[in-house]
């Protein structure tokens, strides 16, 4: 083997070498695949990763959340037929139906055009990267946010500002961001923000520059929609809807109420995240419990 060839040889060896440590290229995205996607980040790459199995949820499915479920589902008939909506906050009490309330929505409106892309707080820097991805598709995108909320000083704070409404760019007609947090402001608030307010001498009250950063991102939202804690009658309500959904009789409904009512105080919480996880566990041991 001539110097030559030896030279050729270890060349091809270390362009193979390079390849391994280079990020992946993007794969094409097939958009009639799914309806929904997540936003994945891969060797500093992002791609969009289609998700095959939806949750079967429908607005009917959720309980006492009637005003919410209002002004959420109208929001995104108005956002599906083109007309303008806002970008939707969702905060309150966990376990209320925030975040199902938004998978309810895709799958009502999903035939007409809906999609809905999952990114998770850590890639929230990429949202301009997205945008541009879908801006020239005739679908309408949901950028769906999930138990967002920031500690001092994280860069995707920055990033959502900018995306929502701080871009030299218009924002495009076919994306908006729906995010739920147990934070109305998102940001952590401390006893000492409170000193930084101002009184002047005709007794007004001026928030200072801490309360009014804290409170910036939250006021880019278009629309908010609080969620709060069940009354029992309202648990107990959620808890038969979903005996029903699992095929339990009338009668079995009725006499599962104490149970119902001990395992939410167990859990220290009556949110419709408990009376669901009720349903699973009292319908599914009633088969075994007839066989033993």
């Amino acid at each position: 083997m001539d110097k030559l060839e030896q030279f050729l040889t270890r060349a091809d060896a270390l362009l193979a070498r390079l390849e391994t440590m280079l990020p992946p290229s993007a794969p094409v995205i097939d958009w009639d695949a799914a309806v929904a996607f997540r936003w994945r980040t891969r060797q500093g790459r992002g791609m969009l990763q289609a998700v095959t199995q939806l949750p079967s949820l429908t607005l009917s499915d959720l309980q006492n959340i009637d005003r919410q479920k209002t002004l959420i589902e109208q929001n995104t008939r108005q956002f599906v037929q083109g007309l303008p909506a806002n970008n939707v906050l969702l905060t309150g009490a966990r376990g209320t139906g925030k975040s199902s309330l938004i998978k309810a929505c895709l799958n009502h409106y999903a035939a007409d055009g809906l999609r809905l892309i999952e990114v998770d707080k850590d890639d929230l820097h990429d949202l301009g990267d997205i945008v541009d991805l879908v801006a020239g598709r005739p679908e309408r995108f949901i950028i769906f946010c999930d138990d967002l909320s920031f500690e001092d000083g994280e860069s995707g704070y920055k990033a959502l500002k900018v995306a929502l409404d701080g871009s030299i760019a218009a924002q495009s007609e076919n994306v908006l961001i729906y995010a739920t947090s147990n934070r109305r402001h998102l940001l952590p608030e401390y006893m000492g923000d409170n000193l930084t307010y101002r009184h002047t001498d005709d007794g007004e009250i001026h928030p200072g520059e801490v309360i009014e950063e804290k409170i910036s991102l939250s006021e880019r939202f278009g629309l908010w929609v609080s969620f709060y804690p069940f009354k029992q009658d309202d648990y107990l309500a959620i808890v038969a809807h979903w005996l029903g959904h699992f095929g339990c009789a009338t009668a079995a409904i009725e006499g599962a109420r104490g149970d119902a009512l001990v395992w939410a105080l167990e859990r220290g919480s009556r949110s419709g995240r408990v009376a669901w996880q009720f349903a699973r566990d009292w319908s599914g041991r009633r088969p075994v419990a007839a066989a033993d």
